[in-house]
């Protein structure tokens, strides 16, 4: 009497379970190859995009609070992108005026980087 069968964890080894298996890994290798594409032809979009975000600095370039991991997420879904803040690559953020280069994180294979402009805001 098995543990695993008793609780219904496990199936014994007939050539039906072996095919439904083999079938179940079919499904998921097609699934991959899918999300392989998409995720490719979505970190082709992100090489090209930059996005600008105005706040106030000193006049030292320093800024008047920080630009987050959600900021350049928002921005990014303002131009079409469904990007969460969490795939954003940002290990502190950004306190100062300039150009960055911010990694996104798609998948665990595929990454993409994002031009970040943090500009002063008129007024």
């Amino acid at each position: 009497r098995n543990f695993l069968f008793l609780r219904k964890l496990a199936t014994p080894a007939t050539t039906c379970a072996e095919a439904y298996a083999s079938r179940l890994e079919a499904v998921e290798v097609r699934r991959r190859a899918d999300e392989e594409v998409t995720f490719k032809a979505l970190a082709e979009k992100l090489a090209g995009v930059s996005c600008s975000l105005p706040r106030k600095a000193s006049p030292d370039e320093k800024l008047f609070g920080s630009v987050s991991a959600g900021d350049i997420a928002a921005s990014l879904a303002a131009q079409g992108f469904a990007i969460d803040r969490k795939q954003v690559i940002l290990p502190e953020p950004l306190k100062a005026l300039g150009v960055y280069t911010v990694p996104v994180k798609l998948s665990a294979e595929h990454q993409a980087s994002v031009k970040v402009w943090i500009v002063r805001e008129p007024g």
